[in-house]
């Protein structure tokens, strides 16, 4: 199925809007905590795509994840990575913190495919990350001495695993062998469910955790991950990520109206350097190929 342009960019929209309610949504927990919470959620996800993917794939899915190769298999790992590293920081850290954090991913995969893939840069990035790596800066230095940075410091593996993903992603198609990224999903989802099992135990998760983190697994992950995908196949990488962006936005304002977790003014600033790092960058490539 195709999606006429206009139909993709606003899907695009939703699904943003739908992986931003994570941070709200955490708040709102009553006893589950941190690897418990990752666990629950991943566990739902895999779940969730074990149904979505036959039904959208068909059953073969199952026999290329089987003959998928390597890349798919490092793939899911670097989704493992980002799936545990996201909610374990959601779980102590502010949703500000984290989304802004993550944001960075773009840059990171620049830097990425640039050492290890050979990519050139053109100058309009390096200035990006240069602003962007500023804006981070801000932040970070703004919150020493303030308390613990632990979550911070563990929201920085999901943009590095994000590099890693689309630098061994990128490495497959040139290599001629395409890594199918909801497989790779599912492989995430289940290796993040398996690792968290014994860290998230005993657990503590009520009924009415249980239904908020199925939420996660299926609403905030799951379907816009697949609906994700569907865009992908029509919009073009700019638009993805400028679209993309949206999250840190809602995220922020969703924690901020639905949780009361008003944003550190540092991380405001810092977090309008890189957005606006990213937005600037991902334009003028976009006036650059037009």
């Amino acid at each position: 199925m195709k999606l006429p342009h206009t139909q993709a960019a606003w899907l695009m929209v939703v699904v943003t809007l739908m992986w931003a309610t994570a941070g709200v949504v955490t708040r709102h927990l009553e006893a589950a905590r941190s690897f418990e919470v990752t666990f629950w959620r991943s566990l739902f996800t895999a779940l969730a795509l074990l149904v979505i993917l036959p039904a959208w794939q068909g059953r073969a899915v199952f026999t290329r994840i089987r003959q998928g190769g390597g890349a798919l298999w490092v793939s899911g790992l670097c989704w493992c990575v980002m799936f545990t590293a996201f909610m374990v920081a959601l779980t102590i850290t502010t949703t500000a913190n984290v989304l802004v954090t993550m944001s960075v991913g773009p840059l990171f995969t620049a830097l990425g495919a640039r050492i290890f893939i050979g990519h050139k840069l053109p100058a309009r990035t390096w200035g990006a990350i240069a602003v962007a790596g500023v804006g981070i800066a801000w932040m970070y230095g703004q919150q020493f001495g303030q308390g613990p940075m632990t979550g911070t410091f563990v929201a920085l593996c999901v943009p590095l695993a994000l590099a890693c993903n689309w630098t061994v992603v990128q490495h497959a198609h040139a290599t001629g062998h395409d890594v199918d990224l909801v497989p790779a999903v599912l492989i995430g989802a289940a290796l993040s469910a398996l690792v968290t099992l014994p860290l998230a135990w005993p657990f503590q998760a009520n009924a009415h955790d249980l239904e908020l983190l199925a939420y996660l697994g299926l609403f905030q992950l799951a379907i816009p991950c697949v609906l994700s995908v569907l865009c992908a196949k029509v919009l073009k990488a700019p638009e993805v990520a400028l679209l993309s962006l949206l999250e840190v936005l809602f995220g922020i304002g969703l924690a901020w109206v639905g949780a009361g977790e008003t944003p550190a003014p540092s991380v405001l600033t810092g977090g309008a350097l890189v957005i606006g790092a990213l937005v600037v960058n991902e334009w003028l490539g976009w006036r650059q190929r037009n």
